[in-house]
């Protein structure tokens, strides 16, 4: 059984040192960072697109690419997600046997601590990849490239994780996602419902 956690407290892997004052918004503060946040994604996909035209090998071009998007995995979930957006997340099994998922994000999360421009370059990959993924799972799917559904459920399986692992972070633990949608679906129906009145 999974169940959600939120730990609001400051975490010691966050940067002690950063000072909220001084983050500028359009300032890329940490640019190794961002630089491989994208780097492997993309280079999965791009492996993914020309592994016909680059090698004829199925099995060389497979490992590399479940090579990439391990990296990747590895990389957003424990590097730049805290270091661009303050934000953490991981699976943890109790004692008793139970795995729980935990969310943790830096103290003061918020505009003032993180810069837009790391903000925007971290969700924009962290959101397109997975889109990216799913598109290909149908196009293998609809063009009978069987062979290459393994590796496209593991892109989106990987990309998937850590976007639902972020979500989560982001909205807090305790939301539930579905709850959400019912109350964003609930406010636009009312929304409409008061626009028709007064224009009647």
């Amino acid at each position: 059984m999974l169940t959600g956690e939120t730990h609001d407290e400051e975490v010691s892997l966050f940067d002690a040192e950063e000072d909220a004052g001084k983050i500028s918004k359009k300032v890329v503060k940490h640019p190794v960072a961002s630089f491989f946040h994208l780097f492997f994604r993309v280079s999965a996909t791009v492996v993914y697109l020309l592994c016909e035209f680059i090698s004829g090998s199925f099995i060389a071009s497979m490992v590399t690419i479940i090579l990439l998007l391990s990296c990747d995995f590895w990389t957003v979930k424990n590097i730049t997600g805290r270091l661009l957006v303050g934000l953490r997340w991981w699976n943890q099994v109790d004692d008793d046997g139970q795995s729980r998922w935990v969310f943790e994000s830096r103290k003061g999360t918020g505009k003032q601590q993180t810069s837009d421009s790391e903000s925007r370059i971290f969700w924009l990959g962290l959101i397109a990849c997975p889109v990216v993924w799913g598109i290909f799972a149908f196009s293998t799917l609809f063009s009978f490239r069987i062979k290459w559904m393994p590796v496209v459920i593991m892109g989106l399986t990987l990309q998937g994780a850590n976007l639902y692992g972020y979500v989560r972070c982001k909205v807090g633990g305790k939301t539930s996602l579905k709850n959400m949608a019912t109350n964003y679906f609930g406010q636009q129906f009312l929304k409409q419902a008061l626009s028709k009145e007064e224009q009647s």
